[in-house]
């Protein structure tokens, strides 16, 4: 994937290195709840003063541990990272457009790359459960192992695999911004689970869709695909099937416990968003034989 002289996204907050993936700063929301907090424990404004200074030099005690950190990060984690800002960039561009052709405005999501565990508004969570999306503060989550992951056990490799994977994360984001994602939760919990996760399964093909609309739209624009990368991304999608990874993981598949739509859909859809770029398309509007 061409991406040379493209500009970064500053959509990012970088927690690398952070114990926990805590956030290092303190805004005045911050200074605001813990003088709230102070008074209610009958403290007066001298704590207030105290306990802001006090939380100000934690907070600058992280940042230092950080940026220590990323200078111990290899070139390649550094490029990882400029890769991912602009890649986020670029989603920023296309869907901003793809949502004014549609009279509506897009508001970008923000990209936390963490280092083995991070807080999010949906709660605590590992590297061990991927990149991922929260609708609860409207970021994306992804450690950059998950990368090298991908190749020495999936066999998933190339740039626009990880691009892909970028843009999945981003559709969820699109996903909730159409009000689809909202509606979809809602319904998964009226449900029983076998139906939860059919209704799942249908958020995570969409998201492969509106990945392959950003593509589409990412090419046309910029022509920055090159051979090959499509397959790439065809590829990552087949590794990550659900029929593919309960097979190769425990040796036989369990449809009924599918989240993602198997290594065929997953590929179709992927395909499919990239062929037209048709944002009226929509897994929701099809039968499960049509999935």
């Amino acid at each position: 994937m061409k991406l040379d002289g493209r500009r970064e996204s500053n959509n990012v907050e970088d927690r690398r290195g952070m114990s926990g993936g805590k956030v290092a700063g303190l805004g005045i929301g911050g200074i605001v709840l813990i003088a709230i907090f102070t008074f209610m424990t009958g403290g007066g404004l001298g704590d207030v003063i105290n306990n802001v200074g006090q939380q100000m030099a934690q907070s600058q005690v992280q940042e230092a541990t950080s940026e220590e950190a990323q200078a111990n990060f290899t070139e390649e984690e550094q490029a990882q990272a400029k890769f991912c800002r602009q890649v986020l960039a670029s989603t920023e561009d296309v869907w901003s457009e793809v949502f004014k052709q549609m009279g509506r405005s897009y508001t970008p999501p923000t990209l936390v790359l963490f280092t083995n565990a991070v807080q999010s508004a949906c709660g605590g969570a590992t590297a061990a459960v991927g990149p991922f999306y929260c609708s609860g503060d409207q970021k994306l989550y992804i450690d950059l192992s998950f990368f090298q992951q991908m190749e020495n056990q999936l066999g998933a490799k190339g740039d626009f695999a990880r691009a892909y994977v970028i843009a999945h994360e981003v559709g969820h984001h699109v996903e909730n911004l159409l009000g689809i994602l909202g509606k979809a939760h809602s319904q998964m919990n009226q449900t029983n689970k076998v139906n939860a996760n059919k209704i799942s399964v249908r958020l995570e093909l969409l998201a492969d869709y509106y990945s392959g609309v950003w593509a589409h739209y990412e090419d046309e624009a910029f022509g920055s695909l090159e051979t090959g990368d499509l397959q790439e991304a065809i590829n990552c999608a087949h590794q990550i099937g659900d029929n593919y990874l309960q097979k190769t993981q425990q040796g036989y598949v369990q449809p009924e416990s599918f989240t993602h739509g198997t290594s065929e859909q997953r590929m179709k859809w992927l395909k499919l968003g990239y062929d037209t770029g048709n944002m009226n398309t929509s897994t929701f509007n099809v039968s499960e034989a049509d999935l």
